[in-house]
C-alpha cells in the first residue's frame, strides 16, 4: 500500500506542514517579550515553597521538561492537571505558590475555573496562544505564542507551546536567555527539513502499521511529552487506540500483553537511561511485536530525529508521531484530525 496524499488532505495536514512557520513566528515573539525579564525579577525561588505546573491534554503533557529543567537546580516542581487542581488541590492556590498554566486557547472550562478560584492568591505565568484569551488576561505574567489558528488537533500550538516553555524555563532558573534563543532558534529548519520529506516518511509507517491493533509510545525523562501527547493526538486523530506511557512502567505490565498486531515505538532519550531503552528494544524484538527506535542514530527515516541540541529534543520527537497519524489515517481511508464528538475548545467539565 503507497500513500495516496489526496487521501488525508485537510486543514490538519495544512497545519502540521504549518509549523516552521508557526515556530518562526512564536521565537521572533519570545525574543521580543519583556515578560521573562519581569518573570525573573518577580519570581526568584527564595519567594515560592513550590512551583504547581498545570495544564490539561497536550498542555499538561508537555510540561515534563519544564518540570525536570526546574527540579535539577532546586525547585520543588508538582504536576497536576488543572482538573485535578482546582478539585482536589485548590489549597494550593496561595502566595506561597507559583503556578505556571498552560493552555493553548487559554479559555479552557478548568483554566477559567482555576482564575476564578484563585483569585490573584497564588502568582499565575499563563501560557497561551491567545492574547485576548482570559488567562492572558488574568494572569501576572502572560507568556504569548505565535502559532496562529489551528484547526483541531494540537500540533503547531503544541510544539510553540514547548519553545515558550524553555524560555520560562530560563527566566525561573535565571539562565542566560540570550543563549536560551540561540538554541531554540534551530527549531523551524530541523521541523522544516523533516517535513520536507512527509511523504515518504508516511509511507514508511504505513509499512509498518499494517494490521496493527495496539499501539504504544515508550520513554523516559523529557520524552514522555511525546510519548503522552502523541498517544493522545493518534487517538484524537485517526479514533485509534493507542496508550503513551514511560518505558518502566510498560514493563511493569503491558509488556505482558505483547502479540502480533502491537506497535511499540520508543523514545531514544537522553544518555541518562538511553541504555534502558535500549534493552527494551532489544527484548521487544525477541517477540510478535513490532518495535521501532526513534531518535537521531536510527536509519529508518521516517523514525530519525533531526540532529538537534536536547534543548529541541521534546519539539523534534512529536514528528514521526504526527507522520503516524497520517499513516492511520490513510490506512483508515479517513480524513485525520476531523472532529466528529470533541471541540477545539473544551467547555464542559
Amino acid at each position: 500500500m503507497s500513500l495516496n496524499p489526496e487521501a488525508i488532505r485537510g486543514r490538519y495536514l495544512e497545519d502540521l506542514l504549518d509549523q516552521p512557520r508557526a515556530l518562526q513566528a512564536t521565537w521572533a515573539s519570545l525574543r521580543n517579550s519583556p515578560v521573562f525579564e519581569e518573570i525573573e525579577r518577580s519570581c526568584g525561588r527564595e519567594r515560592f515553597e513550590r512551583v504547581v505546573l498545570t495544564g490539561m491534554g497536550s498542555s499538561f503533557f508537555g510540561l515534563h521538561p519544564l518540570s525536570i529543567e526546574l527540579a535539577a537546580i532546586g525547585w520543588t516542581p508538582l504536576m497536576l492537571e488543572t482538573s485535578e487542581l482546582i478539585h482536589y488541590y485548590p489549597h494550593l492556590l496561595s502566595p506561597s505558590t507559583l503556578v505556571v498554566a498552560v493552555s493553548q486557547s487559554g479559555k479552557s472550562v478548568e483554566t477559567v475555573r482555576l482564575l476564578e478560584l484563585n483569585a490573584q492568591r497564588a502568582t499565575i505565568v499563563g501560557v497561551t496562544n491567545h492574547a485576548a484569551s482570559p488567562l492572558a488576561r488574568h494572569a501576572d505574567f502572560a507568556v504569548l505564542c505565535s502559532a496562529g489558528e489551528e484547526y483541531s488537533v494540537s500540533c503547531k500550538t503544541y510544539v510553540c507551546g514547548l519553545m515558550a516553555l524553555r524560555m520560562v524555563a530560563a527566566s525561573l532558573c535565571r539562565l542566560d536567555k540570550n543563549e536560551r534563543l540561540r538554541d531554540l532558534e534551530a527549531a523551524p529548519a530541523a521541523v522544516e527539513g523533516y517535513l520536507q520529506n512527509w511523504t515518504v516518511h508516511v509511507d514508511e509507517f504505513i509499512e509498518l502499521l499494517r494490521e496493527v491493533r495496539h499501539l504504544f509510545l515508550v520513554g523516559r525523562g523529557e520524552s514522555l511529552a511525546a510519548a503522552e501527547t502523541g498517544a493522545l493526538i493518534i487517538k484524537e486523530s485517526d479514533h485509534f487506540h493507542a496508550e503513551g506511557m514511560s518505558s518502566a512502567a510498560f514493563r511493569h505490565g503491558p509488556f505482558e500483553m505483547i502479540e502480533r498486531g502491537t506497535f511499540v515505538g520508543v523514545f531514544a532519550g537522553d544518555e541518562k537511561t538511553r541504555s534502558l531503552n535500549e534493552g527494551l528494544v532489544q527484548d521487544l524484538s525477541r517477540t510478535s511485536a513490532r518495535a521501532v527506535w526513534i531518535g537521531g542514530d536510527v536509519s529508518r527515516g521516517a523514525c530519525r530525529l533531526p540532529e538537534v541540541g536536547e534543548i529541541l529534543g521534546p519539539i523534534v520527537e512529536i514528528l514521526p508521531v504526527q507522520m503516524i497519524t497520517l499513516a492511520l489515517a490513510a490506512i483508515a481511508n479517513r480524513e485525520p484530525g476531523k472532529f466528529e464528538r470533541a471541540t477545539k475548545v473544551t467547555v464542559i467539565e
